[in-house]
């Protein structure tokens, strides 16, 4: 990343054709940095959550394991006012667990209450910052209701120490086709899936920010990394952990080719993991296809700035619906890729009121049609609420930062719950980030020199980006590795 080089922010706007943010000079970034209001307490919280989460136990006593869900607990999570139909259909995964955990004090129904933050909740449970007691709140917790009644920040700040998953869908039978299929995948004596991962990634000769996630993320994730000095060759991902491995990448990453990712031929299993890295559309608030298609993921089909149609990007109305997604686990680089906040936290000048993005917060379409498939939906789906920030990849001076990545990846391979990479990886990195940038800005108001532009962004980027990332589904989910073939 040079210096001479603008900072590209993901995202196609599905009007236009264009970036919905236009490139950045790096002094301009630093504006918005410098414009930013924290809340001390926040950063205080964030800053001692650090050196918690980063050590192994995540606040949990030593002698429990955070990627066994029979230890660290399980709980179920709604809205005081969520409706009855959507409870009952939830009931089913509620006594699945409570099976599988066989100890009633650590899988629990737990109730959120409007407009209550992450330390009210856990203070009415009788739990402070920093300890995680399974048996008043257990460490894997199903959100279930909409984001306009528990919040998107309610989640991405329960995450910081405890593993969270959400749901949301538009009727109660598709939260029961849901929990059925999930059922279904845990308890049948066969696999739907192959032991493979699918990487799907596009690369637009005239767009820097799919550049740098096909060049510099999905490279080295599906191929490796060659051997540098003193560093050993690292194989891709796939390879390391014994799966099999196929990359869309460039012109290969077009929309036909991910139907027919979603659509294995005859006698042919989908894979048990699939990656994306692409713009993610988004349209103004208001507009008719926000709903439908905000997140949806643009292909290589795209031509360039200034032209976007329907067959350009793939969305939730493009799911077939002979598509095979049951037992799958996905993972989406792409803004809005599983979510979109009412208002812009990031992108706006000092003093100015956050603008909104859309007349309500919602859970993306594309991720809620592949967990309801009607043939088996998938366990999980990965991705952004808000923005991915492309330039989070690299870092000024250190090259590609990709190991939160690998490891995430590699969790989900071995058949560690989808939830425990975010907990363990993303948000440590978040509460990391969160401190080191409050210090800089603090700093930079004595001493101009502090920092660079460059490393301001940088910073900002990749706080802004490890905030981002949420899963929807059950976060105790897991691959069903030893019967994957």
């Amino acid at each position: 990343m040079g210096t001479n080089e603008k900072l590209y922010i993901n995202g196609i706007d599905g009007v236009t054709g264009e970036y919905l943010v236009p490139p950045l000079e790096y002094n301009q970034a630093a504006a918005l940095i410098k414009g930013e209001t924290r809340d001390p307490a926040l950063l205080r919280w964030l800053s001692s959550m650090w050196r918690i989460i980063s050590q192994p136990n995540l606040g949990l006593p030593f002698n429990v394991d955070p990627t066994d869900v029979r230890q660290a607990g399980w709980a179920v999570v709604f809205h005081t006012g969520e409706d009855e139909a959507v409870k009952q259909a939830l009931a089913p995964l509620i006594e699945h667990r409570k099976h599988q955990i066989n100890n009633d004090t650590k899988c629990k129904v737990l109730a959120y209450r409007e407009g209550e933050s992450r330390a009210d909740f856990l203070a009415r449970y009788e739990i402070g910052a920093g300890s995680v007691e399974p048996t008043k709140v257990p460490f894997y917790l199903l959100l279930v209701g909409s984001p306009e009644r528990i919040p998107f920040s309610f989640g991405h700040l329960l995450s910081v120490e405890y593993t969270v998953g959400r749901l949301h869908f538009d009727t109660a039978a598709e939260y029961t086709n849901y929990v059925a299929s999930l059922i279904d995948y845990e308890t049948s004596h066969i696999v739907p899936n192959a032991k493979e991962v699918v990487f799907f990634a596009t690369r637009h000769p005239f767009d820097r920010a799919t550049q740098l996630s096909a060049d510099l993320l999905v490279n080295p994730l599906a191929d490796g990394v060659p051997a540098t000095g003193p560093q050993l060759v690292q194989p891709g991902v796939a390879e390391q952990w014994g799966f099999r491995m196929r990359k869309f990448w460039g012109q290969t990453a077009t929309k036909k080719t991910f139907v027919e990712i979603l659509t294995p031929g005859e006698g042919a299993r989908p894979p048990a993991f699939l990656f994306t890295a692409s713009h993610g559309m988004g349209w103004p608030r208001g507009h008719a296809n926000q709903r439908a298609a905000q997140g949806a993921l643009l292909c290589q089909d795209w031509p360039g700035l200034g032209t976007i149609s329907r067959d350009h990007y793939f969305a939730a109305s493009d799911v077939p619906t002979a598509g095979r997604v049951h037992g799958m686990i996905t993972f989406h680089f792409a803004c809005y890729g599983v979510g979109t906040p009412s208002h812009d936290r990031f992108i706006h000048k000092r003093g100015e009121s956050p603008p909104a993005i859309a007349d309500q917060p919602f859970i993306a379409a594309l991720p809620k049609t592949l967990l309801t498939h009607p043939q088996g939906g998938a366990l999980a789906c990965i991705g952004h609420v808000e923005r991915a920030w492309g330039y989070s990849i690299t870092t000024p001076k250190a090259g590609p930062q990709l190991l939160p990545f690998q490891n995430a990846i590699g969790r989900i391979l071995v058949g560690q719950p989808v939830g425990y990479y975010v907990m363990k990886d993303f948000y440590e990195k978040y509460a990391a980030l969160s401190t080191s940038l409050s210090s800089l800005l603090e700093e930079l108001t004595y001493n101009p020199n502090a920092a660079s532009d460059e490393q301001l962004a940088a910073n900002w980027i990749e706080r802004n980006d490890a905030e981002g990332y949420t899963i929807l589904g059950d976060p105790s989910a897991h691959l069903r590795v030893s019967d994957l073939q």
